[in-house]
């Protein structure tokens, strides 16, 4: 099943800034934690929308305050949205966040709740929300070069089988894909620990180079050192990590670089959530190895379609961006298959070859941005998570 990436196209929405998006979503976006209610309650009122609610937005300053709003913003910016609604206590920061997602030519509308209280609010949102609703349902598809998705990746739950199978399929896509002009993004600062020189040479030159090994030894000096009790095993690798046979960060982070390939190389390395500038090509992301903050963190920078890899078995999906799971653990796909989109089995059966497990991926990730729905969005696994640096004030 060798698939022409070349030539390959997709049925999405071309969106007013040019980008394409495979989902058609009206998000109702809160901007603090005390609006979640309200957005719950549009989304309630106005079938078609969906409010993202998470923990944060009040009293964050400094780079952790940036954070939030280059989150949030990257979030309704995201080209899977058709339309955005926000909903904040406060006008000022509800209007940053309006202003940042207007920029792309979306429409956006926001509100906030102070002097007007939740029943107001609620009733000028709703109102809001089924004109969008109208409107982006009647947005037509159109063909796309294949070419112009841009493909995040994260692995969870890892094991054994996923440094040998399920996340060198993904490495094999972005060999494939990337020299045809996609976007792709990998991250999980923590999980290259051990790995760390070997992703530095990965590196398409000496600038990209360095800035992943400031972010990295940011990483190790600003929170490892600072916070460990003695090392990362109390978290890396998980639990979950050593009963499928990792036994060291090492071991784990060595099979996560397998997620980019053999030919690829990064040009460029970025912050949690900043969108990529210099073009079509594989970016570093420095985030969370946590899957729900992590996707969430991609998302917000632009990515429209997420894979997977996992060994053990994880559950995780985003409400913005669908997330393809790949696996090669024979256990996994018998004991919770419901939750897996490519199996990759046999290539430790040797009746699959990495490249053939690249092609089913390919082709799967095809499928799902002409509409096909993840296992994760068949069943609602809506998981968004925000990224905190520090304690608010």
């Amino acid at each position: 099943m060798t698939i022409d990436i070349a030539n390959a196209t997709v049925q999405a929405w071309r969106r007013e800034n040019g980008r394409v998006g495979v989902r058609n979503h009206v998000a109702i976006l809160p901007v603090d934690d005390i609006s979640n209610a309200a957005c719950e309650a549009v989304a309630n009122n106005v079938k078609g929308t969906m409010a993202l609610p998470h923990a944060y937005g009040r009293l964050q300053f400094g780079e952790d305050l940036e954070l939030h709003f280059r989150t949030m913003i990257g979030t309704g910016a995201n080209p899977n949205c058709a339309a955005v609604i926000v909903i904040g206590i406060e006008p000022e920061w509800t209007q940053v966040i309006v202003d940042g997602i207007a920029a792309t030519g979306k429409p956006v509308a926001g509100f906030s709740i102070e002097q007007k209280g939740d029943f107001e609010t609620i009733r000028q949102a709703s109102w809001k929300a089924k004109e969008f609703v109208h409107w982006a349902t009647e947005l037509q598809k159109e063909e796309c070069p294949a070419s112009d998705l841009w493909i995040s990746t994260k692995c969870g739950e890892s094991d054994t089988t996923t440094g040998l199978s399920s996340c060198p399929a993904v490495g094999n896509l972005y060999d494939k894909m990337l020299p045809h002009g996609i976007y792709g993004c990998f991250g999980e600062t923590s999980e290259i620990t051990g790995a760390e020189h070997i992703c530095e040479k990965r590196a398409a030159n000496p600038e990209a180079g360095a800035k992943f090994m400031k972010i990295f030894k940011a990483y190790q000096d600003d929170v490892i050192e600072q916070f460990k009790t003695s090392d990362l095993s109390d978290s890396q690798p998980t639990k979950g990590n050593i009963l499928g046979g990792l036994t060291t960060i090492e071991e784990k982070a060595m099979g996560n670089l397998e997620k980019i390939g053999r030919t690829s190389t990064y040009i460029d390395a970025l912050g949690p959530a900043e969108v990529p500038e210099k073009g079509a090509g594989l970016y570093f992301m420095d985030t969370s190895s946590a899957a729900a903050e992590c996707v969430t963190l991609m998302a917000a920078a632009g990515y429209v379609i997420h894979t997977f890899p996992t060994g053990q078995g994880n559950v995780i999906g985003n409400p913005i961006v669908p997330v393809i799971k790949i696996s090669g653990n024979p256990r996994t796909l018998r004991t919770m298959s419901e939750h897996v989109d490519v199996d990759v089995t046999g290539v430790l059966r040797r009746e699959m070859t990495i490249d053939q497990a690249g092609d089913a991926l390919i082709d799967m990730t095809i499928r799902t941005a002409n509409g096909r729905l993840t296992a994760a969005e068949a069943l609602g696994h809506r998981e968004f998570v925000m990224t905190k640096l520090y304690r608010s004030a």
